[in-house]
């Protein structure tokens, strides 16, 4: 698993913030101490491979960890630091999707922020037709919440290290819910953006808009951050929104077989949502064309579109209709991130767990998986919401208010 080929760097030194406090520190706290001085990205560094090296025997999130990288990269951060630089992201460690290379746009502008990669998180294996899964040399990505049960995909390693507390931020990339789905099933935070609004090197046209980069988080501060430092941009004030956000409710979009349970605690959570003033009902009705066959089709052509007959231009075109109809009455649409719980590592058999997400990379929408709590039979379950094009915002502002309504229902108790 080790990717470099020389020996780890030295453990964390005996302090109140060792490995074991380092797996729940989020991301901006991280930064923040970094950037104060009472923490080194060095020392950073050397918690989350302590922290890999106690975890990921068991859950096998990682195909390689790079301890000389790492050390090399945090050395990088803690000059910068001490020459003044500010860096938003200053030592936080970062684990990168195997489909993804240190070199590429994306990990690039997120060092150029100030974190660490630290590893390869692992996806799903090339001898199979699904992709919920995540594959390694030692056997399947385990799921943190439940190890008899898959992590989801296909950024099935990075939604693992994030929920195990191995890093606070991963990179994911989502071309039919790879980021969503593992998020959902790892109860952790995961954004598809707004098709288009990264560049993804390599794709254009309708290509680049499907397949989108997106991170990995435990909190939409983190989340954020990752988006601002994508985009070059200054992370949002994550307030609460200014007044709840119209919300219209689907179980299924019209098409998909969501299961009772699966829906029944989305729902639940959106609910509570309302109740803690980030959301607001809406009776809209959403009744979208299956994509099924359209997004089977644009993958493997993907000029698909140029035949304004096409089967998949007609599916685009009502797909595009019907959503500009319902985002004319709301400001969200809510819906279970999957229509069904996580599944064995045997596989989904006929289940379509993309079923409820890939219309929406059709589409280019942004959407979010938020962690909605779990079933009756203990089944972690995601809700997601998605909105007009661009309004990122929106999104990570709800799933504030969401942590809020969760943080303090956690103190009623």
């Amino acid at each position: 698993m080790n990717g470099d080929s020389s020996a780890a760097p030295p453990a964390p030194r005996s302090d109140p913030r060792g490995a074991a406090a380092y797996g729940s520190m989020p991301a901006c706290e991280i930064a923040d101490e970094v950037t104060a001085g009472r923490l080194s990205a060095r020392e950073v560094a050397r918690a989350a491979l302590a922290r890999i090296a106690e975890a990921d025997e068991s859950i096998r999130a990682f195909t390689e960890v790079w301890p000389a990288r790492a050390a090399a990269y945090a050395a990088d951060v803690d000059r910068a630091v001490r020459a003044g630089d500010r860096l938003p992201l200053a030592g936080v460690p970062l684990a990168v999707k195997a489909t993804q290379r240190v070199s590429s746009r994306q990990v690039a502008r997120l060092v150029a922020a100030g974190c660490v990669p630290v590893g390869a998180t692992a996806t799903p294996g090339a001898a199979t037709g699904w992709q919920t899964w995540g594959a390694t040399d030692r056997g399947p990505t385990l799921n943190p919440l439940d190890p008899d049960r898959s992590p989801g995909g296909s950024s099935a390693g990075s939604a693992a290290a994030v929920a195990a507390g191995m890093v606070p931020l991963a990179t994911g990339s989502d071309g039919a819910g790879s980021v969503r789905i593992p998020a959902a099933w790892c109860a952790v935070l995961g954004v598809k953006t707004t098709g288009g609004l990264l560049p993804v090197p390599g794709r254009s046209g309708g290509c680049a808009r499907r397949s989108v980069p997106g991170p990995l988080a435990r909190t939409a501060a983190d989340a954020a951050a990752y988006l601002a430092a994508l985009t070059g941009t200054a992370p949002p004030l994550l307030a609460p929104p200014v007044r709840p956000l119209r919300t219209a409710w689907s179980a299924t979009l019209g098409f998909a077989d969501t299961q009772q349970p699966v829906a029944a605690t989305a729902r639940t959570f959106l609910d509570l949502l309302a109740r803690a003033g980030g959301t607001v009902p809406r009776s809209v009705s959403v009744r979208l064309p299956d994509p099924a066959g359209c997004w089977q089709a644009l993958r493997s052509d993907p000029h698909n579109l140029a035949g304004h007959e096409s089967a998949a231009s007609a599916t685009v075109a009502a797909l595009i209709a019907e959503l500009d109809r319902v985002f004319g009455e709301v400001d969200l649409i809510a819906t279970p991130t999957t229509p069904n719980p996580p599944h064995g590592h045997e596989g989904p058999g006929e289940t379509m767990s993309v079923a409820l997400t890939w219309a929406f990379n059709i589409t280019g929408h942004p959407a979010i998986s938020l962690p909605a709590g779990r079933t009756a039979a203990g089944d972690p379950v995601g809700l997601q919401l998605v909105a007009p094009h661009g309004r990122e915002t929106d999104l990570l502002a709800v799933a504030a208010a969401a942590e809020a309504a969760a943080a303090g229902t956690a103190e009623a108790r």
